[in-house]
C-alpha cells in the first residue's frame, strides 16, 4: 500500500485507532487483529496473538 492508498484508506478513523494497529501490525507474526465498529467508529480494538511451536 503505497501513501496515497494509506491516506485514503485512513480516512475516517481516529488517529488513536490507526496508531494502536499499526502497532499491533507491528509486532503481530500469527495471529488477528479485530476492529469493533459502531456508527462508523471503531470502538474496539482486539488483538489475537498465536503462537507456532516447532518441534
Amino acid at each position: 500500500m503505497d501513501r496515497k492508498e494509506k491516506s485514503s484508506a485512513a480516512k475516517g478513523f481516529a488517529p488513536e485507532a490507526l496508531a494502536v494497529v499499526d502497532e499491533a501490525l507491528s509486532r503481530l507474526r500469527y495471529g488477528t487483529i479485530q476492529l469493533t465498529v459502531h456508527d462508523g467508529k471503531v470502538m474496539q480494538i482486539d488483538v489475537t496473538e498465536r503462537k507456532r511451536l516447532t518441534d
